[in-house]
């Protein structure tokens, strides 16, 4: 069986190099010939895809809120229950977002608010289920805790984990694994603490 990944699609392709010009220059700093450039077709081939820019920003900022509740929950069915290894696997899975997805954590913080009211709400909608996911994972592990501290201290562990961007190039000082034991043992000390005081 082959183990090799699909390439990405044109679709796919035009997304991500939208969210690194996005994300370095932001939104209006950044024209469709760029973004059409950047993976080698006319800017206005652009349209074939998306019907502009405001449209890739919808699909970038409302998919990764999804991708991030998709896998949050599949993570909740595959831990049988058992709240360490749940805990810990979203804590990975975040941490995989954090590490490989750098530019979104950046257009989320700078652009939200120029998504359409709709879209807007969406996203909002969708993060608040993916919060209390962690809330149950956290309460669960620790019920000493309560709920409200719970959903504190898993946004402050967010607040932790995508604060990726700001630690400069991946390989910079240490290398992504290492990187990605660090934000664990801080995630999970983080909420060691939280229950502690509880």
């Amino acid at each position: 069986m082959s183990t090799r990944t699909a390439a990405p699609t044109r679709r796919e392709q035009i997304l991500r190099e939208a969210a690194r010009l996005f994300a370095e220059r932001g939104f209006h700093g950044v024209g469709v010939d760029e973004i059409g450039a950047a993976v080698g077709i006319s800017g206005p081939g652009l349209y074939r895809h998306f019907a502009g820019k405001d449209a890739m920003l919808a699909e970038l900022l409302v998919g990764i809120s999804e991708r991030l509740l998709s896998g949050g929950r599949l993570r909740v069915e595959e831990s049988a229950a058992d709240p360490e290894v749940l805990l810990a696997a979203l804590i990975d899975g975040h941490i995989d977002f954090a590490l490989d997805d750098r530019p979104l954590i950046t257009l989320h913080d700078r652009e939200l608010d120029r998504l359409r009211e709709s879209d807007r709400k969406l996203v909002r909608q969708l993060q608040r289920q993916y919060v209390e996911l962690w809330v149950e994972a956290v309460c669960a592990m620790y019920p000493a805790l309560a709920e409200a501290d719970a959903r504190a201290a898993v946004h402050a562990v967010f607040g932790l984990l995508n604060s990726t961007p700001h630690l400069g190039r991946p390989d910079a000082r240490m290398g992504r694994d290492a990187t990605a034991d660090l934000l664990h043992r801080l995630a999970r000390g983080a909420f060691a603490a939280a229950a502690d005081g509880a």
